[in-house]
């Protein structure tokens, strides 16, 4: 049996494969994916290559946001060199970073206020993660986007930002 939605994730991971691929693409469909595919996202991992345009885009040093990641440098830029996917709490952790972006990137675009319309929400969001926030704790957003959880307590805190409940 061919499930659309089976068919429709494997076209998604064969476009991952492409060097061509690019942040938005991730963007794209991390933010629009059902949670199985999902699922099959994080087990690919994210291309080498768009770790650097991930840095790229937010205005944040590749070296730093390997660290970010949890990413050794060599790790990243052996799999950068070779085409290949970092996978495992790094790729995931990635996956989690284009999760933030898309949620920034939505809050933006959501905005009735006349300045969003030339906002660059990639690099505020690059910007806001190094920012102790008061909301965890004086932690900064970029010392928990290692971890799933993490990921999970910065998107909320974008989420209240974006309604207004936190500032």
């Amino acid at each position: 049996m061919n499930d659309p939605k089976t068919s429709e994730a494997r076209r998604t991971l064969a476009r991952q494969a492409s060097a061509a691929y690019s942040v938005d693409d991730y963007v794209r469909d991390v933010s629009t994916a059902t949670p199985l595919e999902l699922v099959e996202i994080e087990r690919q991992g994210v291309h080498g290559a768009v770790l650097k345009s991930l840095s790229r885009k937010m205005s944040v040093p590749i070296s730093y946001m390997y660290k970010i990641l949890g990413v050794p440098k060599a790790t990243a830029e052996k799999k950068m060199g070779a085409g290949e996917f970092v996978t495992g709490s790094s790729g995931h952790a990635a996956i989690g970073m284009i999760r933030l972006l898309g949620i920034a990137q939505n809050m933006a675009e959501n905005s009735t206020a006349e300045v969003a319309k030339d906002f660059d929400a990639s690099k505020w969001l690059g910007q806001w993660i190094e920012l102790p926030q008061s909301a965890l704790g004086g932690r900064k957003p970029a010392d928990l986007i290692d971890t799933p959880t993490g990921i999970d307590i910065v998107a909320r805190l974008l989420g209240a930002i974006e309604s207004g409940a936190y500032q």
